[in-house]
């Protein structure tokens, strides 16, 4: 009798499991997947035009930022004057000097570190988060205003209310807003004669002419996510291209933004490189070497995984140099707030000038799982 109540648990229990089956999968552990690593010999190479008959000469630089994926290792910076360092309205480390009655045409210095950057990797769970309370808006004020290209107007809000479809959950929200920027916007490197970025990085461009580089497309995700009570920041950085390792060739910029979820903390996206994998389009002698610089990894054609991947997910080939727009820098700048600093920012007399060159380069040590 014991037997056949034994025999009989066991169909029943394998009855279940053959209804449910599905479900039992889903509810099985998922193995781990190890952060990808890899380790850089990073410089950046500074020269400042002096006009003549200057007084003063002051100059912000862009550090390395330390964060749980970054590790910086022998930072310096070579410099012919003293150099301090201060903490900006975002609280990134900035480098400054200051050069009175300079005689020299140009100031040229350089600084250089050794970074090993770690892949974010992070499931965006709707269920592991949760509406933002009232308070949780007021202690996330920072990221929710507007900057001087990140705007938040009637048209802005009202699209973000149309994308979200009163939706409170901020992850499912910002998934809505990922999907329609991306079906909605064109990454200016898919057809370069045609599509252009703007020179700032504006919502108001992006939104207009339906194309822009990175910080077109973050800041108008940033406007969309704010308008919908979601804090959110711009990270900026570089993408340290396989394509370039070695070479002496100017890396650039890159960015990509993080959005606020209770009980996830910032969540990371990159919805400009996404766009590279939003399906298929022609490579020509005028796209292909664009194309090939602006992702990490290359382009084989439209690829949904990589689409997902970057909601979330940020592969280890990148350097932070501070996160924020609209910044006040130390000591304050005279001339307004600052964009942003993803390289350096110097005021002549008191007003801005651009009269200067950054030239970032690097070299891949290692690259481990």
């Amino acid at each position: 009798m014991h037997l056949c109540n034994v025999q009989a648990r066991r169909c029943l229990l394998g009855l279940i499991l053959a209804v449910v089956g599905v479900a039992s999968v889903h509810l099985a552990a998922a193995p781990a997947v190890q952060p990808k690593r890899a380790t850089f010999e990073i410089t950046n190479a500074f020269t400042i035009k002096v006009p003549e008959g200057a007084k003063r000469v002051r100059v912000w630089f862009a550090t390395p930022q330390r964060d749980a994926e970054s590790e910086i290792r022998a930072f310096n910076v070579e410099s012919p004057y003293p150099v301090r360092y201060g903490t900006d309205s975002y609280g990134n480390q900035v480098g400054y000097l200051e050069v009175n009655a300079p005689q020299e045409k140009q100031i040229n210095f350089r600084e250089t570190f050794t970074l090993t950057r770690t892949e974010i990797r992070q499931a965006v769970e709707p269920a592991a988060t949760r509406p933002l309370t009232d308070q949780e808006r007021v202690d996330f004020e920072h990221y929710l205003k507007p900057s001087t290209y990140v705007i938040i107007n009637d048209e802005i809000k009202a699209l973000a209310n149309q994308i979200v479809g009163g939706e409170q959950n901020p992850a499912v929200a910002a998934r809505k807003i990922y999907d329609w920027t991306l079906h909605n916007i064109d990454y200016w490197v898919k057809d370069p004669e045609r599509l252009k970025a703007s020179p700032v990085g504006s919502t108001e461009y992006c939104l207009r002419t339906k194309t822009g580089n990175c910080t077109d497309f973050h800041s108008l995700f940033a406007s969309l996510t704010q308008a919908v009570g979601i804090p959110t920041r711009m990270v900026y950085g570089s993408l340290l291209k396989p394509t370039l390792n070695g070479l002496d060739v100017d890396a650039s910029y890159h960015c990509w933004i993080q959005f606020y979820a209770p009980n996830l903390n910032w969540v990371t996206l990159d919805v400009s490189v996404a766009d590279i994998y939003m399906g298929d389009f022609p490579l020509t002698e005028k796209n292909q070497k664009l194309v090939e610089l602006t992702t990490a990894v290359g382009y084989r054609g439209g690829d949904p995984a990589m689409v997902d991947y970057y909601f979330g997910n940020l592969d280890e080939r990148r350097v932070v140099w501070s996160i924020g727009r609209d910044l006040r820098l130390d000591p304050p700048q005279e001339d307004g707030p600052v964009n942003a600093l993803h390289k350096l920012y110097v005021e002549v007399d008191g007003k801005q000038s651009t009269e200067w060159t950054r030239h970032f380069t690097y070299r891949e040590i290692t690259a481990t799982n």
